[in-house]
């Protein structure tokens, strides 16, 4: 008797019932989108840290581009719809949903969020449509768990702004053409939009990446880059500000990590049932056999979580210590389910031919930004006890 392997491990508890119609064909939407224009070329693109800018503008065709922001040409969907777009892009890779992500839930949404009526107009159509592309500059060489120490300083210069410092680790910053970035003002932390050409403003790609490697990663330069007072974000004051739009990335990546683990397992799945050693198929031996269960079963609890989480987001009552659960769980599950399945692919598993090596790459990536594993378990952990053990 032949085994049918399962096509998609997220089937097992058909997590796709919790789902409306509309966030299903959202989903294949975007999911047909990368198998044509990504997925062909990803391995490559990888290989040679090439990030294809050329897709921006079709990405805004497709409407993720802030899609869960409302106008200014952004799509309005609701927060699960977003969740599961992130799903299918980091299924191709972590890349393109970084993409999506720092534009949407970083770029977009500071303006959105704490811009006024002029920046909005000027930058959010353009953003939306990938006719521009943004950028978010928080992170700093010497302080990325702690912005509250940030270098970067905007100084009063008569109706001026006179703004020094730099950003590290920076997403779509070599390419961007406006640049949300945080500053110690003596007022406490401010949002300037920077646009690209500013005289004093220059940036510069990382370079020897092992984790995204396509996708763009800079550094952001300012030398004495004055800026009128209309290029301040009008209503963000102090660190409430950089931390909202922190958390509108976090949801997305919390959904984003299990496209990542879902196709290294389906990756392994097929694989095993076609690998063939002692006269049977791999996915016949007890071994493989747990191992792909204790995967499904780790991304299906991860994907409920995402889903109840998505529901809560869209009924305005998540709370951050939940995106933290949240980003916390369904990173180390998505990074423990890649570097699995890389070993039920034997050696063939180092080659780019297949994903689960590259997505786990990604992921110490994913692990480490919008909040350590160890900041946000500390997040959780005041939350439980009541007592801020960071500081």
């Amino acid at each position: 008797m032949s085994g049918t392997p399962l096509k998609d491990p997220l089937d097992l508890l058909d997590i796709a019932s919790v789902l409306t119609d509309e966030e299903r064909e959202i989903q294949a939407t975007v999911a047909k989108f990368l198998a044509d224009r990504v997925r062909p070329h990803i391995g490559e693109w990888f290989e040679n840290a090439h990030f294809a800018r050329e897709l921006a503008p079709e990405l805004g065709k497709l409407g993720v581009l802030g899609m869960h922001l409302e106008g200014y040409g952004c799509a309005g969907t609701n927060a699960v719809s977003y969740g599961l777009a992130c799903l299918e892009l980091e299924a191709a890779d972590s890349g393109f949903r970084s993409f999506v992500s720092v534009q949407g839930s970083l770029s977009m949404f500071s303006i959105w969020k704490w811009g006024s009526q002029e920046q909005k107009q000027e930058w959010l159509p353009r953003l939306a449509a990938g006719a521009a592309i943004g950028c978010f500059g928080l992170t700093e060489p010497d302080f990325g768990s702690d912005p509250s120490g940030m270098r970067t300083k905007a100084v009063r210069d008569g109706d001026d702004w006179i703004l020094n410092g730099s950003k590290m680790w920076i997403t779509n910053g070599g390419i961007a053409d406006v640049a949300t970035v945080w500053a110690q003002t003596e007022d406490g932390v401010r949002g300037f939009l920077v646009p690209r050409g500013t005289p004093g403003f220059t940036t510069q790609d990382i370079k020897q990446k092992m984790s995204l490697r396509a996708s763009i990663t800079s550094e952001l330069y300012f030398d004495q880059v004055r800026l009128p007072d209309s290029a301040r974000l009008p209503l963000a004051e102090g660190l409430r500000g950089p931390l909202s739009c922190l958390n509108e990335a976090r949801f997305g990546i919390l959904f984003g990590v299990l496209g990542a683990a879902r196709d290294s397992l389906q990756t392994a799945i097929g694989y095993a049932d076609s690998r063939v050693q002692f006269g049977k198929p791999i996915s016949a031996f007890q071994l493989t056999q747990r191992k792909l269960t204790d995967m499904s079963v780790s991304l299906g609890g991860a994907a409920l979580l995402a889903v109840h989480l998505g529901r809560l987001k869209d009924q305005h009552r998540i709370r951050p210590e939940q995106i933290s659960v949240g980003k916390l769980n369904n990173v180390r599950e998505a990074i423990a389910i890649a570097r699995e399945c890389r070993t039920v692919l034997g050696a063939n598993g180092v080659s780019l031919e297949y994903s689960p090596l590259r997505h786990a790459n990604n992921l110490e990536s994913v692990r480490t930004y919008e909040g350590t594993d160890e900041m946000h378990t500390l997040v959780v952990g005041q939350a439980i006890t009541g007592y801020p053990a960071f500081r």
